[in-house]
């Protein structure tokens, strides 16, 4: 037997009992308890982590690809119960701005989300611990694995305690954020060209006038916005389109 795996099998179960003891608090964290901890300990398992010990042990993608449906029904109901008063292009907006990777990030690293996350050497050393897609991608992948432990009434507790509530606050910094900015960098990096953006109806008198903007990018339409000025109109289309472009190009 190498020296290693010497190593291995006598620090494996000191590892083992410090994995489960941090379960165990990023459950307290949570407010949920597992009836099925794998499922928590898949839901924070990134590839890296997966491809580095090469075994067939699952990694997060496809609890994450759960939990974002998960929350979008979610935030989508809730706004919808919420908010009467708000027509289709609003609460479009309104989730757009409480389900991006921004959004998600920012609300995983405040809550340590990132300290529990299984990395693999190399991506910890790159500095993927604090990575905001890694952050995000974890939260939503945690939303799925409650899903399939507890059902929706679990997830549904669990996303308004940790995303909804805060809604006032997530708003009010949406309102300082450049998403144009942020679309426009995001969609060059990956080579697909300019966003257009396009007035499309201009309603009201002219001291009070609604503007609705549509974007497009190669020559599909992301998103839609609307606002009391141009410049308002389309920070809110391009936040649309920020969150939708990148679930497309997922």
């Amino acid at each position: 037997m190498s020296l290693r795996d010497t190593l291995k099998r006598l620090f494996a179960p000191s590892l083992q009992r410090g994995e489960e003891r941090s379960l165990q608090k990023f459950q307290q964290l949570i407010g949920y308890q597992f009836r099925d901890e794998s499922l928590l300990r898949t839901s924070l398992t990134h590839r890296s982590y997966s491809h580095s010990r090469g075994t067939d042990e699952p990694c997060n993608e496809r609890l994450e690809f759960l939990g974002d449906s998960v929350l979008g029904l979610l935030i989508a109901e809730q706004l919808y119960r919420d908010h009467p008063e708000m027509q289709e292009g609003q609460l479009t907006q309104t989730k757009a701005l409480l389900v991006n990777e921004s959004t998600l990030a920012d609300i995983g690293q405040n809550m340590k989300l990132n300290y529990y996350v299984r990395l693999a050497p190399e991506e910890e050393r790159s500095g993927g611990r604090d990575r905001p897609s890694i952050i995000a991608d974890a939260l939503e992948s945690v939303i799925g694995a409650v899903f399939l432990d507890g059902g929706l009434d679990a997830a549904r507790d669990l996303v308004l305690r940790l995303i909804y509530t805060h809604r006032e606050e997530i708003i009010s910094d949406a309102s300082r954020r450049n998403f144009k900015g942020e679309l426009l960098e995001l969609i060059q990096g990956r080579g697909d060209g300019l966003p257009r953006y396009d007035v499309v109806s201009e309603e009201g008198p002219d001291h009070e006038k609604v503007f609705c903007v549509e974007v497009y990018i190669g020559g599909a339409k992301f998103g839609t916005g609307s606002g009391l000025s141009k410049k308002e109109a389309e920070q809110k289309a391009a936040a649309v389109a920020l969150e939708r472009y990148m679930s497309f190009s997922e």
